[in-house]
């Protein structure tokens, strides 16, 4: 059996961070949500969580956004949206169109058909994360959606200036 980090940090000495060990509980955590989510995409709709994450951008924005703004969303590079859009796009799930005012950008959005799949395939990854979490109860759920929130106030407060 694979050993996670957190699992390995479980019986540190006194005097171990805390703080490391909670990062590591919440690495592990969504390591495996994430592990589950991609095997699940794979076996249930022949896709990858990339490409479920480029048709989610683009469905909070039906009206398209730019490839540069889709790789700012996701952080990733140009090529890799390039990549997924370009498949996509031949599957007939989404498309490419000059953006009115500046023939040089073009905006991707979800085709018709690129709706009803990311439909289909965000309904049952909305059960799929429900499943995953049913052993949290709704109190337990709410404290931990309250103290993540603290945790990434925190976090945020605590980060490095960007560069100029």
């Amino acid at each position: 059996m694979t050993v996670d980090a957190e699992t390995a940090l479980a019986h540190a000495p006194p005097g171990h961070k805390d703080e490391l060990r909670l990062w590591l509980r919440l690495l592990t955590c969504t390591t495996l949500i994430e592990g589950e989510i991609r095997t699940r995409l794979r076996r249930d709709y022949d896709t990858t969580l990339p490409r479920f994450d480029l048709m989610a951008a683009l469905d909070r924005d039906p009206g398209g956004i730019t490839l540069g703004e889709v790789s700012r969303r996701m952080m990733v590079s140009n090529g890799n949206v390039t990549g997924l859009a370009t498949r996509l796009e031949a599957e007939g799930l989404v498309e490419r169109r000059a953006r009115p005012g500046d023939r040089r950008a073009q905006l991707l959005r979800l085709t018709p058909k690129g709706r009803r799949e990311f439909a289909r395939q965000s309904a049952a990854h909305e059960g799929w994360i429900a499943d995953l979490l049913a052993g949290l109860g709704e109190a337990d759920r709410a404290a931990l959606f309250r103290l993540l929130g603290t945790a990434k106030a925190s976090v945020r407060a605590a980060l490095s200036p960007e560069d100029p």
